[in-house]
């Protein structure tokens, strides 16, 4: 069986949250494409690769998953996704993990149309019988054999800006520029511990301890970030990167969820200018808007904890017309 729960294998002996590793973490294109990333693997040899070949693969999404919701807007961006042919695969699961884990119950029968499975655990345990973490999105199924490829979200999108570069639409803006490399992978290790992770490590925290280390890391890093963005459209400048895209994910969420939630509540996305129009200014982007999906961010954050939920109650606020304005 595969766990399903947050506090699988996730909880140090100080009450704090840890985590799981990515199990599946095989890179996309070759040795000779990925020999420019030096800082990508711990050693020289990253276990093999997989090709990048149209049509082969289906990503697998949570529309409440900031990690999944990364790979929709550079899917999108790139032109990855569109089209009746698209070079990659969609699929969206529930918002609301079951015991089974994530769902495919908004399809017809209740199955992937493609993949003809019910739970993604499902392709989990087809690539690895004795999987024993969550099984997580997002997650890149080979087509041709129903098994999960790749869940590693730290690099996911990193593959589709680069080694899938021949698939691109003309237009697709160049989201990991090689003269910026050092400084994107820099701010997004800082973004992802203090902020996109940290707001789950106070969420989850066992200890006081613990959830008020986490607390201080997500808003010093927000105070830091308004900073940053004073006079700035983007994190680097006037073009969008990678960097804005995991900013946003974890933005998109902050009043409706993890505000609450997460227990991360000195200050609302709205009480920092910059931040603000930041996030407005990239949710007014199709990307961006179109995979930000307050109903399933409402509901999973609020309905998928039971035991932090017994009566099911679905918050009304916030006001939301306010991204429109």
């Amino acid at each position: 069986m595969v766990a399903t729960s947050e506090k699988a294998h996730e909880i140090a002996d100080n009450g704090a949250f840890v985590r799981q590793k990515n199990r599946f973490t095989t890179p996309f294109g070759s040795s000779e494409t990925l020999r420019f990333w030096n800082n990508v693997f711990d050693d020289d040899d990253p276990g093999g690769f997989l090709p990048v070949e149209t049509g082969r693969y289906r990503l697998i999404a949570a529309k409440i998953c900031p990690w999944a919701q990364r790979q929709l807007i550079a899917l999108r961006l790139l032109g990855l996704s569109e089209g009746k042919t698209p070079a990659v695969g969609i699929g969206i699961v529930n918002p609301i993990r079951t015991e089974q884990g994530w769902e495919f119950s908004l399809d017809p029968g209740g199955l992937d149309p493609v993949l003809g499975i019910r739970y993604l655990s499902e392709a989990y345990i087809k690539a690895d019988p004795l999987y024993a973490g969550r099984a997580t999105v997002p997650a890149v199924i080979d087509i041709t054999t129903g098994k999960v490829v790749n869940n590693d979200y730290h690099r996911l999108s990193n593959y589709w800006e680069t080694v899938w570069k021949p698939f691109h639409k003309p237009d697709a803006p160049d989201l990991y520029p090689e003269t910026l490399r050092a400084r994107i992978d820099a701010l997004n290790k800082e973004i992802f511990l203090k902020l996109n992770n940290g707001v789950y490590r106070a969420g989850f925290a066992q200890t006081q301890e613990a959830y008020n280390e986490a607390y201080n890391d997500v808003f010093e890093e927000l105070d830091k970030l308004e900073d940053r963005l004073a006079g700035k459209k983007f994190l680097f400048g006037e073009k969008i990167t990678d960097t804005d895209i995991r900013l946003y994910v974890t933005l998109a969420r902050f009043d409706i969820a993890y505000h609450t939630a997460k227990k991360c509540n000195r200050n609302r996305l709205i009480d920092f200018p910059n931040l603000w129009r930041y996030a407005k200014d990239l949710y007014h982007i199709p990307a961006f808007k179109e995979s930000t999906d307050f109903e399933h961010i409402k509901r999973g954050y609020h309905l998928g904890s039971p035991e932090r939920n017994p009566y099911q109650l679905l918050p009304l606020g916030p006001d939301l017309s306010i991204w429109d304005e």
